[in-house]
């Protein structure tokens, strides 16, 4: 265990996985990937990876690199890795982390059991789990695999407190997020803003109240995540409404489907909008104007710990 760690990723990952290496002094791991005719994916290890403790970094954004990622990592554990740590920057199974009707499949739960069942390697596998959007989600993991939880709060505060300059109000999108939303507003000193919601339909809401005074004074709403940005826009017009001079918006994950990003840039109604860069759609983004904020320095502490 006393050579430098090897770290291997996912090809959308290799950016970070590259900053990853360089935080840790650890080397990189080469892999060989094509495609055959009939679509099946051909993934073979180059580095020797026998009695090395190895590093996998890779985003479940969607079922591809979720099966990519498990036949790695299981691939790593038989060609001898002494211990193996995935590091998964976005858990992309939070919506259907519980079930709501009878007869819905928790994805999170069977995700979770599907990397529970990688290979032991024999010092023990780990995942490091970045702002899961249920802190339930580690419990789903079973057997030889341990789950923890990585929270971004010590990267977000500083860029909050640098987005929102002198005097701001941190507001949530809805009252689901007022908890963490109000932990960071103490952390940073600062005014929370929550916006209370009536349901009218199935598919519709409508905006009663906003708590907290925001007129004459910058608003920078937090979310873990920004997906079709609907509820993003609808608070960010809530405080516009209620007197705020100017918007930001920051998330940790984002998703950002096609389209997203032109619906929030076209409403007009963000001075800046940034996310964590855990999502690939994200780091794809930044060339558009989206500000990243860095994650791999709080990943490689508890790499390092």
């Amino acid at each position: 265990m006393a050579e430098r760690p090897l770290v291997f990723s996912l090809p959308d990952d290799e950016a970070m996985a590259e900053e990853l290496r360089w935080q840790l002094d650890a080397e990189r791991g080469e892999v060989v990937r094509h495609i055959f005719p009939d679509g099946e994916h051909y993934q073979r290890v180059i580095t020797p990876v026998e009695g090395r403790r190895v590093i996998l970094v890779g985003s479940l954004h969607d079922d591809h690199a979720t099966l990519a990622l498990y036949d790695l990592a299981s691939g790593l554990v038989a060609q001898g890795a002494l211990r193996l740590e995935l590091v998964i920057p976005y858990f992309g199974y939070s919506t259907m982390e519980r079930a709501a009707k009878a007869g819905e499949v928790v994805t999170a739960k069977t995700r979770a059991r599907l990397l529970s069942s990688i290979p032991r390697a024999s010092y023990g596998n780990q995942a490091l789990l970045v702002d899961l959007h249920s802190e339930g989600i580690p419990h789903y993991f079973e057997g030889g695999l341990t789950a923890t939880h990585v929270y971004t709060k010590a990267a977000l505060v500083p860029a909050l407190r640098r987005l929102g300059g002198a005097d701001f109000v941190l507001g949530s999108t809805d009252a689901g997020r007022a908890k963490w939303v109000e932990s960071l507003a103490n952390d940073l000193g600062v005014d929370a803003a929550f916006i209370l919601k009536r349901r009218v339909s199935g598919s519709e809401t409508v905006v009663q109240a906003v708590n907290a005074e925001v007129r004459g004074r910058r608003v920078v709403i937090y979310d873990d995540m920004i997906r079709t940005g609907g509820s993003l826009i609808g608070a960010a017009r809530a405080y516009k409404d209620a007197g705020a001079t100017s918007i930001v918006a920051v998330c940790t994950h984002g998703v950002f489907p096609p389209g997203s990003w032109e619906r929030l840039t076209d409403s007009g109604l963000f001075n800046k909008i940034a996310a964590t860069d855990s999502h690939p759609c994200a780091r794809d983004l930044a060339a558009c104007g989206l500000e990243l904020i860095p994650i791999t320095p709080l990943l490689a502490a508890h790499l390092e710990s």
